[in-house]
């Protein structure tokens, strides 16, 4: 479905917050019969609902809301209204029409797009593909989950593109190069469970896409594939890390060194994984990466690594803080704990408690020693969970700014303190920004 075919028809649009304010814009522009915007009570991202927005699509609320949905021919979703609202099972039991903005956007741009999703490195790599793409004269727009709606994104001749499982599930059309970074165990709740998960994410893939991008050393990803063709960056026919000239790790094109690991300044295996997955992108865009490997190394080399990822702050102690509050599961807490496997290491973990099974982070650090201090909500349940293990000191804190304090005293001075929640932010703090504003400054102030 295009936002043309919305045209003489009645659209409903359920979301307020910046997805909807910009898909009110985009179908109102299209000429529907009717258009009205619905928020239901728990739309925490509910902005104001005033002004010329108000005028073309006027705002219904509470069980008015479910029954304007009910009756549009059209529902468009935003990607906060979670697959398991009950008034969308209800609406897709009835046969409603149901789509979202980044569907509709979709339709009419698939050809000159370049999406990337993943339970884990999206946001990384698809900042990587614009930025390197960018430094090799391939203007590009670059937007989606990263903070930019899709109907928002100007007219160019090609978009790199950040997409949620959220956004990803309401496709019916693939990018033309579809990419996909990891996959584990993420935001079961809002899509039914760990099936629904994978089968929402991987909707990027299901529409014919010119090319199919993945890292290939993600065995979950690879199940999940199965035999369907797909270029799978990491292993050695293709870009991936290995010995070079001197003797250390460097980046390759199959048998070709391009240039040394050092290039990259963002830590961690999972990112030197992230570069790959964006090199094997910008071949399949007909980029010469060897032929080019100098330019694409100082590109690399400019990167600037984005905020609350693997994010250090310096401090004067000797110790090493780093804000990654962005690892909002264990999958993700365990990918930032091996970046730093060659120091002393505290971390921080504990937020919103989802009822995640934290057995996989047990099993990763039964033979780690390393200090784990936990937090208010789930901080408590994740260190019960690692009991028993003899190398793992484990303490807790009443909140975030005490656990930073009692870091200072548990860590030794060449050592790291990583907040990596494996936990989401709200509850305890506005967003995931406030979390790494609080943590920042108890930094200072505990120096």
């Amino acid at each position: 479905m295009r936002l043309s075919d919305l045209r003489g028809r009645s659209v409903a649009v359920w979301g307020t917050g910046r997805e909807g304010r910009a898909a009110v814009t985009a179908v109102a522009a299209h000429g529907p019969a009717e258009l009205v915007a619905v928020d239901d009570s728990a739309n925490f991202l509910s902005l104001d609902w005033s002004g010329p927005l108000a005028e073309v699509a006027p705002l219904v609320t509470g069980e008015e809301g479910f029954a304007r949905l009910a009756a549009a021919d059209v529902v468009v979703r935003s990607p906060g209204v979670p697959q398991t609202h009950p008034w969308l099972v209800e609406l897709r039991r009835r046969g409603v029409t149901v789509t979202g903005g980044s569907a509709l956007w979709m339709a009419d741009h698939a050809a000159r797009t370049v999406g990337v999703t993943g339970s884990k490195g999206k946001s990384t790599t698809s900042s990587l593909i614009s930025h390197l793409l960018t430094a090799l004269d391939q203007p590009n727009v670059f937007g989606g989950n990263i903070g930019v709606p899709l109907l928002d994104l100007p007219e160019a001749e090609l978009y790199v593109l950040e997409l949620s499982s959220y956004q990803c599930s309401d496709l019916t059309d693939s990018p033309r190069v579809a990419v996909v970074t990891a996959l584990f165990p993420e935001h079961l709740d809002a899509h039914g469970g760990e099936r629904e998960y994978y089968r929402d994410k991987l909707n990027l893939l299901a529409h014919g896409p010119e090319t199919v991008v993945v890292n290939g050393t993600d065995e979950r990803l690879a199940v999940e594939l199965g035999d369907r063709p797909a270029v799978r960056a990491g292993r050695p026919d293709g870009f991936h890390v290995a010995p070079g000239p001197d003797g250390g790790p460097w980046f390759h094109a199959a048998d070709r060194p391009l240039f040394p690991r050092t290039t990259l300044p963002l830590v961690g295996a999972h990112n030197a994984g992230n570069l790959c997955v964006a090199l094997a992108v910008l071949d399949a865009l007909g980029v010469d990466v060897p032929a080019r490997s100098d330019e694409v190394a100082a590109a690399v080399t400019a990167f600037q690594g984005l905020a609350h990822r693997l994010t250090e702050i310096a401090d004067p102690s000797g110790l090493t803080f780093v804000d990654d509050t962005l690892a909002t599961s264990p999958y993700a807490a365990m990918h930032a704990i091996d970046a730093y496997a060659d120091r002393p290491l505290t971390v921080i973990v504990g937020g919103t408690d989802r009822g995640l099974d934290y057995t996989p982070l047990r099993e990763h650090l039964a033979d780690r020693e390393i200090t784990v201090i936990g937090i208010p909500d789930s901080g408590p349940r994740i260190v019960e969970a690692l009991a028993g293990l003899p190398r793992v000191r484990a303490e807790l804190a009443d909140d975030l700014v005490a656990a930073v304090r009692l870091s200072r005293k548990l860590t030794p001075a060449d050592g790291v303190v990583l907040l990596s929640p494996a936990a989401p932010s709200y509850g305890r703090f506005r967003n995931f920004e406030h979390r790494s504003e609080v943590f920042a400054e108890a930094v200072r102030d505990t120096a």
